[in-house]
């Protein structure tokens, strides 16, 4: 922006973050920023609501999406509704009007950035995304800015708050359904909560990640994710019993010419950085070449953090800062990872029972670690975990079919993989 000259937002979308956008703005009157247009639905309602008062009066509201996409007082515009239609229609349109674009849209940026990203450089013009994961956390402009001299081979960690909370209050005792329902109560998760708790979230965030700290390319619908509304307290028992904890993982790791990535419930040993995360906190962790891991840790959810970094985003805008543009290259994707993994079966007791399982496991080349077995349970419902050496997930997963058919299973097993904590030196 030239110097003195206000910055002019276009706001689309009113809601937790669009009106947290604008109480956050309202609080910063020294960033030469001022919003000037609002779109949503049924304004009157919105101009009612407290977080109106944040707006200026002089600022026009409109149901009308194209009184924001090309007006000639509006210099970027702020998406702040998610999905994919009709947005990348309204953007792509912004971006031809030659509008800066800031957004907090994961899915867009997971599927739709590569086209998104081209033009705005055809343009001159930025698209900032930095709210797009991890909320307030500074994932993004920290890999972008801070660690693009590195060479990242690997990236994992917790980016679905709704996830975290519920697996950390089911890690001190809590009921999957019951909390659920409290994070549902609080907002944290829609009353269809299929995005958060079966991956789907974290698998568009994984690649939006992927492409900025891997370089990479990648089709979310090719990474495999997994729901975590399989999850017991049995699990959490026996898991204390390994030293380790569960929680949803979002995996990327470069190999050869193509990434390994997954979304899912996993074990995590207690001495991991992302064990120690809580509540609705997310965390993410870099591995690099050259320096070593690097830790992003914070609330990821909630309408104050992202729009804190929403408005990030715009005062870089403002202050005429150069987005560091990272080439990426589309890769293949594949679900095989080498890993231990945890299996736990529900069974109706009978002898032979861990006979067949390792030679099930046996008939595959898989060898067993260990096996658990905790006293108390009805011996028609009995649980019993047993633990791989490392192994292939894909040749597991065929071992595992083959293992679900067994007359004394009660219910599917259940495999999750073992995160494993190296103090090697990624050197």
């Amino acid at each position: 922006m030239a110097e003195g000259k206000t910055l002019q937002v276009g706001l689309l979308g009113f809601g937790t973050v669009g009106g947290s956008f604008a109480e956050v703005l309202a609080a910063s009157p020294d960033a030469g920023v001022v919003i000037t247009r609002v779109f949503n639905r049924d304004v009157e309602r919105k101009k009612s609501s407290p977080r109106a008062t944040f707006v200026p009066v002089s600022a026009m509201w409109t149901e009308n999406v194209n009184d924001v996409l090309t007006a000639s007082d509006v210099d970027v515009v702020v998406e702040l509704m998610g999905g994919l239609d009709p947005i990348e229609g309204w953007l792509t349109t912004a971006l031809n009007a030659g509008k800066h674009v800031v957004t907090a849209n994961k899915q867009l940026i997971a599927y739709r950035g590569a086209s998104l990203f081209a033009l705005a450089a055809s343009k001159g013009v930025q698209l900032l995304y930095g709210a797009a994961v991890a909320g307030g956390v500074p994932v993004i402009p920290g890999i972008a800015q801070g660690l693009s001299g590195d060479a990242i081979t690997a990236i994992s960690g917790i980016v679905n708050g709704t996830c975290n909370f519920i697996l950390s209050s089911m890690e001190s005792g809590a009921d999957y359904g019951e909390v659920l329902k409290k994070a549902q109560d609080a907002g944290y998760a829609e009353a269809n909560p299929s995005a958060d708790v079966d991956g789907f979230d974290a698998r568009a965030k994984l690649c939006v990640l992927a492409r900025l700290a891997l370089h990479a390319e990648i089709d979310p619908e090719k990474v495999p994710a997994q729901t975590i509304s399989t999850i017991s307290a049995v699990d959490f028992a026996y898991a204390k019993e390994l030293g380790c904890t569960v929680r949803q993982v979002a995996t990327a790791k470069l190999t050869g010419d193509g990434v390994s990535a997954r979304v899912g419930p996993m074990l995590v040993p207690k001495e991991s950085p992302i064990a120690w995360s809580h509540g609705t906190q997310n965390m993410v962790v870099t591995s690099g070449r050259f320096g070593g891991d690097v830790v992003f840790s914070g609330h990821g959810a909630g309408g104050h953090p992202t729009a804190v970094a929403v408005m990030s985003d715009v005062r870089a805008i403002a202050e005429g800062s150069s987005q560091v543009r990272l080439a990426a290259k589309t890769m293949a994707v594949s679900g095989d990872v080498q890993a231990p993994f945890y299996i736990r079966f529900v069974v109706n007791d009978q002898p032979g029972i861990v006979a067949a399982i390792a030679g099930a496991l046996a008939k595959f080349g898989l060898n067993i670690d260990s096996i658990l077995q905790h006293h108390g349970h009805a011996a028609e419902r009995l649980p019993f975990v047993v633990t791989t050496e490392p192994c292939s997930s894909l040749t597991l997963a065929e071992a595992m079919a083959e293992m679900a058919k067994m007359p004394f299973m009660v219910e599917t097993p259940l495999c999750l993989q073992m995160l494993v904590v190296s103090d090697k030196d990624t050197d």
